[in-house]
């Protein structure tokens, strides 16, 4: 009896650990909003990691992170580092841009793997920009293999845990944009 449950029990694991590697693992999460400032304004807030802090939903979650800014435009880089479990560390980079338009950046979160984010504004009624921030990801690209299966399952939890961000982050953008 026991044997069998122990049998039952280690098929299972090794089921959820195949599936793991199997699954889809490509995740897209995209929030927008509408902004009453042209998108020279708003590209201003968003191609420039000097005024992430005035914006970023994460700049808010830990006002005592360290950040290190190298560069401007294309190629201009930020690293960060905090103790808060929503921020950890790691770092950011623009990697494309198309005044006024849109804005492209690659993330890299050390062992948690790396991302793609984007920017993307278009002209609105009345003056506004709408403006789409997007983020795509493969949950076991740059992840150590023992931790790929369990950053698989991450996926399904990922607009959950990061959509609230993205959406904090463009009430605030509209904001500080709207404020000036």
């Amino acid at each position: 009896m026991i044997k069998s449950i122990l049998l039952g029990l280690g098929t299972l694991i090794a089921i959820v650990i195949l599936l793991g590697f199997i699954l889809p693992d490509k995740v897209h999460l995209e929030r927008e909003t509408t902004i009453n400032a042209s998108p020279e304004e708003v590209f201003a807030l968003v191609a420039d990691f000097n005024q992430w802090d005035s914006w970023s939903p994460w700049a808010l979650l830990d006002p005592d992170a360290e950040y290190n800014l190298t560069g401007s435009g294309v190629g201009q880089r930020m690293e960060w580092k905090s103790d808060h479990p929503d921020v950890g560390h790691g770092a950011q980079e623009i990697t494309a841009m198309d005044p006024p338009n849109s804005v492209s950046t690659f993330l890299d979160f050390g062992e948690m793997g790396t991302a793609r984010a984007t920017f993307t504004l278009f002209p609105a009624e009345d003056g506004a920009t709408k403006v789409v921030w997007d983020f795509d990801t493969n949950m076991r690209e740059g992840v150590p293999i023992y931790m790929q299966p369990m950053s698989t399952y991450f996926r399904f939890f990922m607009d959950g845990m990061l959509g609230p961000q993205y959406e904090q982050g463009l009430a605030k953008l509209k904001e500080v944009a709207e404020a000036s």
